[in-house]
């Protein structure tokens, strides 16, 4: 099961400064990101979604392959296999495009906009729905980055030692006072 995560921060770019660190993390197998999203709302207070899945793209290409290769084995009977290669691939991947641009996956993109509206003006949130993580590691990575939790799926405890990672406290004792 995947955790959602929410966290503000207090410029516009710190968030897309934190989802490259992830994606970093990504790299070396430390998590797995199902889904990010970056929400920035400008001085106007009007809020941009940065996917970090562009599903045009990827339901254009896979239907440029699908079209193709139908329209190939089509143009066959026709005994013109190039010209059914060509126009299958051009109509799969219009229809590709316009089904992944019609598509929602991972963060639902009503919930990003409605909780990107609470953020202030000229500051940014990062959305992440994460499938695997190896906390220890993660949040060694993420300390003192100075941002919020504004919303998760983890509990309690996972959220306050996320909080506190991003805050740059330790979970340790205050020093006894001096003598």
């Amino acid at each position: 099961m995947s955790d959602l995560i929410v966290v503000g921060f207090d410029t516009p770019d710190e968030a897309d400064k934190v989802l490259v660190k992830l994606a970093g993390l990504k790299k070396e197998y430390l998590i797995d990101l199902e889904d990010a999203v970056v929400v920035v709302r400008d001085e106007a207070g009007k809020v941009h979604l940065k996917q970090s899945l562009n599903l045009t793209a990827i339901g254009a290409s896979s239907g440029l392959l699908s079209g193709a290769l139908w329209g190939g084995l089509v143009g066959l009977l026709f005994l013109n296999p190039l010209a059914g290669f060509a126009i299958g691939g051009a109509v799969g991947a219009g229809a590709g495009a316009l089904s992944g641009s019609l598509s929602d996956y991972g963060i639902d993109d009503n919930f990003i906009k409605s909780l990107g509206e609470t953020i202030p003006n000229n500051s940014s949130a990062l959305f992440v729905l994460v499938r695997k993580v190896q906390p220890e590691k993660v949040l060694a990575e993420l300390q003192g980055l100075r941002g919020r939790v504004l919303k998760t799926s983890l509990s309690p405890d996972q959220e306050k030692r996320l909080q506190e990672a991003l805050s740059g406290v330790t979970g340790a004792a205050p020093p006894p006072p001096a003598a």
